[in-house]
């Protein structure tokens, strides 16, 4: 198809998995679409995603100058953070608040265990400076920051070797988000000081209370920043060498996506990119069938991911943790404050290894066989058994039809792995035993989806189980089972169906600002310019961006709880309340009054009672910046050819 006019106009969504590589095309001019599969390079994942490109550019018979737009998602910063494959990282802070990255919460991820292992903060003690400086809750100085101790720490950078392609700078001052005047002298004089040094501003990469979690965050987002740059570079270096016009964008975890340059800038705001564009899938296809409830179920070759759609719109939490000591266990890694969609993630992919443990129970996971050497029946020098070489044993999958015909899958070696490592162990027939593997996996992945639903007030069997990802719809029957669904979907293209949530997602931004303040005394004038000021921020972004400034729109959250309360709940701002709000003309009676209402549904909905008759205090506000919602067909089925019998 390719030379079809002038104009490029197909768009790709690519998926970076711990396994495979996945893409779909999509004509925009036909609705015509193509998918392609490949198994991820994790040497150098930006030639996967060129193999991917070429791969179905062929199969299309189209060429790289009608590719307009690639929108891509990656688990390079997450892996980066868990591998610990970052720059050499430094932090800046107030004095006296060196170690409050080491100390942590107060909150114990396991009260009864006296010896916690906690993940290693980012930027080791050593690397850990101070300078003398103090700002106050309220935005206020207290203590006048003194630029000689800034001075001081960039010569101590300096002798540690930070300096030209080497070294990242984390700054995190004490109320930086209040008043971040200081945050950024000291940035200022660090970039002089250390020209070719990475260096972030807390209040730029998580504007909001809670200092802890606002350093680890930043920390994270400058530990990252250079290997993104590295490799987005390599896929426009790569984008360009093929001859392709295609403009490259990223999706973040909150299910918008972004440009290149804010993906450097902010790498930590994709660190669920993946996950996020399944979950969108679903919701997508949910609109589209009209089935606005669904229970999102993406099956990879490495994990699951169980999302609750309600409204036919993915949630969004801003609470979300990376390079957890126990994967599954909430508490027990390092805290990043960026927006994401919420969903649960499980150790149960294809790849995911089945073992019998000390007690003669079988365990599978969280340990993966990835794609190199890959589950034993790909023949690539693998000998543990997983879940792929049960379901294959069991007949689920066509040995002679897998990645479409283009990988053959050997039986004998799938037979012999669950033969060594769980059937001799416990005395069970080969079949038994993959068997055992696959149910084991189905209520791992029944269990979490129940309990991801149970925290939202909601009952997953009420609601279709959506089930897509390379290994999904294999396992859809047993889980729906236990869960008790009465529906399951599987879209066309399931196996590659998070690429679907690439290609519908809208460029966007999720901006914040700490304003902590009881309602009932709030200066609602001072809100009213913070909303005005973050969407006049969006705006610009997304102009930036190539997004018509008409186009833009916004949506605005507050982050509220009762007096008293140590955690907040995420609140939708109704129109009324806006309305209220205008920068001409504000009304904080009103505004008191719909955000009061709007506390309650959202109260009541989470914990299935009614908020007791105690003031509210907000803590965060936040708006989000969105362009359009691009218009993309859903991939449906070709009717194959009649086949017409011959009589003899």
């Amino acid at each position: 198809m390719g030379g079809h006019g002038s104009e490029a106009h197909w768009r790709a969504g690519i998926d970076i998995g711990g396994t495979f590589t996945d893409i779909l095309l999509i004509d925009e001019r036909t609705g015509a679409s193509w998918f392609g599969k490949t198994l991820t390079t994790p040497d150098d994942p930006a030639r996967g995603v060129a193999s991917a490109i070429a791969q179905v550019l062929h199969d299309a018979t189209a060429s790289t100058t009608d590719l307009h737009t690639v929108i891509h998602g990656t688990t390079l910063v997450t892996n980066a953070l868990i591998e610990r494959k970052g720059d050499r990282t430094a932090l800046v802070t107030t004095r006296g608040f060196r170690d409050a990255v080491e100390i942590a919460r107060e909150h114990r991820y396991d009260m009864y265990d006296l010896n916690l292992d906690l993940p290693r903060p980012l930027a080791p003690r050593h690397l850990r400076f101070e300078v003398d400086e103090r700002i106050r809750a309220d935005g206020s100085v207290h203590t006048p920051l003194d630029m000689a101790s800034v001075d001081l720490v960039a010569s101590q950078l300096r002798e540690a070797g930070f300096g030209g392609t080497t070294g990242a700078v984390a700054v995190c001052l004490l109320h930086g988000y209040a008043n971040p005047d200081h945050e950024r002298a000291v940035g200022d004089h660090l970039r002089t000081s250390l020209p070719g040094v990475r260096i972030a501003l807390s209040h730029e990469v998580a504007g909001e209370i809670r200092e802890y979690e606002r350093t680890t965050t930043t920390l994270a987002n400058v530990y990252v920043q250079r290997l993104m740059e590295g490799y987005l570079d390599r896929i426009r270096d790569a984008l360009s060498a093929s001859g392709s016009p295609a403009r490259l964008l990223l999706m973040l975890s909150a299910g918008g996506t972004a440009t290149v340059d804010t993906a450097r800038r902010f790498p930590i705001r994709l660190v669920e990119s993946g996950p996020a564009a399944g979950a969108l899938a679903a919701a997508a296809h949910g609109r589209e069938t009209g089935r606005t409830g669904l229970l999102s179920f993406d099956m990879g070759g490495t994990t699951a991911k169980a999302c609750l759609i309600t409204g036919g719109v993915p949630p969004v939490t801003t609470e979300f943790e990376v390079d957890r000591v126990y994967r599954f266990k909430a508490g027990s890694g390092l805290p990043v404050r960026v927006p994401s969609i919420d969903l649960i993630e499980i150790g149960a992919g294809g790849g995911s290894i089945a073992r019998v443990d000390r007690f003669g129970l079988i365990k599978v996971g969280p340990e993966s066989a990835g794609a190199d050497p890959g589950p034993a029946c790909y023949g690539r020098g693998g000998t543990h058994p997983t879940v792929t070489d049960a379901d294959l044993i069991l007949g689920y999958l066509d040995p002679g039809f897998f990645l479409g015909g283009t990988m053959r899958l050997d039986v004998r070696a799938a037979r012999e792995a669950i033969r060594m490592h769980v059937a001799e162990p416990l005395g069970l027939t080969i079949e038994d035993a993959a068997w055992a593997v696959h149910s084991v996996v189905n209520e791992a992945m029944a269990a979490a989806s129940r309990m991801h639903a149970v925290e939202r007030g909601k009952d997953a069997s009420a609601v279709p189980l959506f089930a897509f990802g390379g290994a999904g719809p294999v396992h859809a029957s047993g889980v729906a089972r236990i869960l008790g669904s009465r529906e399951i979907v599987v879209p066309y293209g399931a196996g590659v169906g998070s690429t679907i949530g690439f290609l519908v997602a809208p460029v966007s931004f999720d901006f914040v600002r700490s304003y902590y303040t009881r309602l009932d005394t709030c200066d609602w004038h001072a809100v009213a310019g913070l909303l005005a000021t973050m969407e006049s921020e969006g705006r610009d972004l997304l102009t930036d961006a190539g997004v018509n400034a008409g186009d833009v729109t916004f949506a605005h959250r507050a982050e509220l709880r009762l007096v008293g309360q140590a955690h907040q709940v995420t609140v939708d701002l109704p129109r009324e309340v806006l309305d209220a709000l205008d920068p001409g003309h504000v009304d904080g009676f009103r505004a008191l009054e719909v955000i009061q209402d709007a506390f309650g549904t959202t109260y009541r909905a989470l914990y299935r009672r009614s908020a007791p008759p105690v003031a509210i205090e907000a803590v965060n506000w936040r708006v989000v910046a969105s362009g359009p919602v691009p218009v993309v067909a859903l991939p449906t089925p070709v009717a194959p050819e009649p086949f017409h019998p011959q009589v003899t």
